[in-house]
């Protein structure tokens, strides 16, 4: 696969382009995001699905300057495909030759099934692992995906977008012919009884963005953020009964949203009554993604290896310079948690978050040696990003922070608090990490030193004449929680 891929999805509403960088067989991180409202859908649906020259034209432009970003990116492969409104067009081939005539550009037209897998492929490797209903609301259709252990069982595509509403309905007032049209659809709606839907594509996000700040949710991303299904039912039914822009404006609708906002939160309430859903998580990614990772994954059944994460890997892979310290970090981390998470009152699930903040503690020193904690926070707060839930996220950027055991700021602590545990549990997590960075002081080649605990105390059994270092850098850091002693075998 080549090293930097393009993939361009032409909705009904807009065109949109990633441009994906692998650092390693499976990892990756996001270079470039691009998209314009074309709205090649413009006047369809009232036209008996027919593009229109305009819409077709502006899509030309949008398509000449998205290939000219990403040859400037120097991509050597791109992924194109349409949804919706090109594959519902009589007129689809006068389109996809001008394309192909005027930019040399194959555009490869899905269906609606095959665009409901690849936004579900893309929930179900990018996002925590969850059974759960996708739901794609899209310009011209909505798209469903059910993710059971990890994997896409089933997808389903409804002719329920909305431009389509949009058009059809909302533009002649007819809210109750909408109501009726979205409720004869759903009759086809495989997924039923679904308590947890993943929402994907513009409408949801724009929806969740508005709760994201309502709530003021520390964690300023929508990837991965859940709710009550219920918080946005009671916004969605704010949103339908406001009269004109400025009352949109008031409740966070951006101004770009403002004519399609209503269908796609209309069809979005519907949905979650028909499927009885009491969960909601935002995804940040889609059928892009999904595309890209259609073909990064065709030789794994689309799937991660078991353990793999592509954020984490991103990270190690751009920014960890010295592979043999930061595996005897994680090893080390690990046998210490083993040892003593029973006496600290440490509950095994913290195990995970450890060893990850493990992994990640010396990143920023890539940026920045003397300020390298910080960098490496921000780098784990911000960039991964994929695969993680808020709270694991918000824990793990924390301990790096705070990784040498030299004090945990509550002040600092206090912004995050509601996804974290409590502040004792992060200071002893902290405590374990500062204490094996002391362990590792003199940069072995391998463990050279063996653990035990003797009535609560640690006992380091060195197995060469002196720990010199080892033994300076925690007393240097011991802050009387873990009681260590060494001894020379």
């Amino acid at each position: 696969m080549a090293q930097r891929t393009a993939v361009i999805d032409i909705g009904s509403n807009s065109i949109r382009m990633i441009i994906i960088e692998k650092t390693s067989r499976f990892a990756f991180h996001l270079l470039h995001e691009v998209k314009s409202h074309v709205r090649i859908s413009e006047d369809a649906y009232q036209n008996g699905g027919e593009l229109q020259e305009a819409a077709m034209n502006r899509a030309l432009l949008a398509l000449k300057d998205f290939i000219q970003i990403a040859d400037s990116y120097d991509v050597r492969k791109t992924l194109c495909v349409a949804t919706s409104a090109v594959r519902d067009a009589n007129n689809k081939k006068q389109f996809l030759s001008m394309i192909k005539k005027e930019l040399g550009l194959n555009i490869k037209v899905i269906s609606g099934e095959k665009e409901a897998y690849l936004g579900g492929i893309a929930c179900a490797n990018l996002l925590p692992k969850q059974d759960a209903m996708t739901l794609d609301i899209g310009g011209g259709s909505s798209e469903c995906a059910c993710i059971e252990n990890g994997k896409v069982v089933d997808s389903d595509s409804l002719d329920l977008g909305t431009v389509r509403l949009k058009e059809l309905f909302f533009d002649h007032g007819d809210i109750k012919g909408a109501k009726a049209y979205i409720d004869t659809a759903l009759e086809k709606l495989k997924a039923e009884d679904q308590k947890h839907i993943i929402g994907v594509g513009g409408t949801f996000r724009a929806l969740a963005q508005i709760l994201l700040k309502a709530k003021r949710h520390p964690l300023n991303k929508v990837h991965g953020f859940s709710f009550d299904a219920k918080e946005l039912v009671a916004l969605g039914e704010l949103i339908i009964s406001a009269k004109g822009k400025s009352e949109l404006k008031e409740l966070g609708v951006k101004k770009d949203r403002y004519d399609v906002i209503k269908p796609g939160t209309l069809i979005l309430l519907r949905i979650i009554k028909k499927v009885g859903a009491k969960r909601l998580t935002c995804s940040g990614v889609g059928v892009r993604e999904g595309l890209y990772l259609s073909d990064l994954l065709r030789n794994n059944r689309d799937i991660f290896p078991a353990n793999f994460n592509p954020s984490l890997k991103y990270l190690v892979d751009q920014h960890s310079h010295n592979a043999q310290q930061r595996n005897l970090r994680v090893k080390l981390t690990k046998e210490l948690f083993v040892l003593l998470h029973q006496q600290l009152k440490l509950k095994p699930e913290f195990e995970k978050s450890l060893l990850i903040a493990a992994k990640l503690a010396k990143i920023g020193a890539s940026h920045h040696f003397y300020s390298y904690q910080q960098h490496s926070h921000y780098l784990t707060l911000t960039a991964l990003e994929y695969g993680y839930t808020h709270q694991e996220i918000a824990l793990i950027s924390m301990l790096v922070l705070f990784q040498l055991g030299k004090g945990v700021k509550k002040s600092y602590v206090t912004e995050y608090e509601v996804l974290l545990p409590s502040l004792q549990t992060i200071k002893q997590l902290t405590n374990i990490m500062a204490l094996s960075d002391a362990l590792l002081a003199h940069h072995p080649s391998k463990i050279d030193f063996e653990l035990s605990v003797e009535d609560g105390i640690l006992i380091v059994t060195s197995t060469k004449q002196s720990a010199y270092l080892a033994q300076e850098s925690v007393d240097a850091i011991n802050s009387g929680e873990i009681e260590v002693e060494f001894r020379v075998k």
